[in-house]
C-alpha cells in the first residue's frame, strides 16, 4: 500500500521540489555533478569511472524506482521551484520496519547551490515525511567529523550528535571514521515507557 504512493511522490515547499529521478533528469543532474565534483568528491565515496554516463544514471533511475516500490529507500531529486533547476539530492535509504521503524539520510547539493538553506529546507521536508507519512521513529545521519558544514546542517535540523563509528564508510577511496546523529520522531532519549 504504502509503496504504490511513493510511485507518485512529490513534496513541495516553500523554494522546492522533491520527487524521483527520471531518464530526463539525465543532463541537468550530469551537468550538476561535473561542475561540483571538486566541491563533492572530498565527501562521497570514489566516483566509478562511468559515474556521468547515460548508463549509469540509467542505473541510478531503475534503482530509485525499485527501492521506492520495495519501501527500501526513497531517493528524491531536489529542484529549485522558480525555475526548475536542479540543485542536489537527499535519499532516506536503509529502511527498516518492524520494531525499528528507522532509516539513514544522506544527501548532496551542487556547489553553486550550497549555503543558501537549500538543504535544510529539504532535509526538514524528509524528516517530517518520514516521520508523519511513513510513520518512522528514528533518522540517522553519518558524516566526516571535518565536514563543518554538514554537522551544522544536522544540528540545525535538530538532529542530535550520538557518537563516532570507526571505518564507517570508504570516502574518496579510505575507509574513513564518521560522526554519527540521530533524529527521532518524540525525542524520548533515556526514557522508557514509565519514564
Amino acid at each position: 500500500m504504502f509503496a504504490r504512493a511513493h510511485k507518485k511522490l512529490r513534496i513541495e515547499t516553500e523554494r522546492l521540489t522533491l520527487r524521483a529521478p527520471t531518464h530526463a533528469d539525465f543532463h541537468s543532474w550530469t551537468a550538476l555533478r561535473r561542475t561540483s565534483e571538486g566541491f563533492l568528491t572530498p565527501w562521497e565515496p570514489a566516483w566509478a569511472d562511468d559515474h556521468l554516463s547515460r548508463r549509469s544514471f540509467t542505473n541510478r533511475v531503475y534503482w530509485a524506482q525499485r527501492a521506492m516500490s520495495g519501501d527500501t529507500a526513497v531517493p528524491l531529486f531536489i529542484f529549485r521551484r522558480e525555475d526548475a533547476q536542479l540543485v542536489g539530492a537527499i535519499t532516506l535509504d536503509n529502511i527498516r520496519r518492524g520494531p525499528a521503524q528507522s532509516a539513514t539520510v544522506g544527501y548532496w547539493t551542487g556547489q553553486s547551490h550550497a549555503r543558501q538553506g537549500f538543504m535544510r529546507e529539504a532535509l526538514m521536508a524528509m524528516v517530517h515525511h518520514a516521520f508523519h507519512v511513513m510513520d518512522l521513529s528514528r533518522i540517522e545521519a553519518a558524516c566526516l567529523p571535518e565536514n563543518t558544514a554538514s554537522r551544522g546542517l544536522l544540528e540545525r535540523s535538530g538532529f542530535k550528535y550520538e557518537g563516532v563509528a570507526q571505518s564507517y564508510l570508504q570516502i574518496d577511496g579510505r575507509w574513513r571514521n564518521h560522526v554519527l546523529y540521530s533524529a527521532l520522531r518524540m525525542d524520548r532519549r533515556g526514557k522508557t515507557e514509565a519514564g
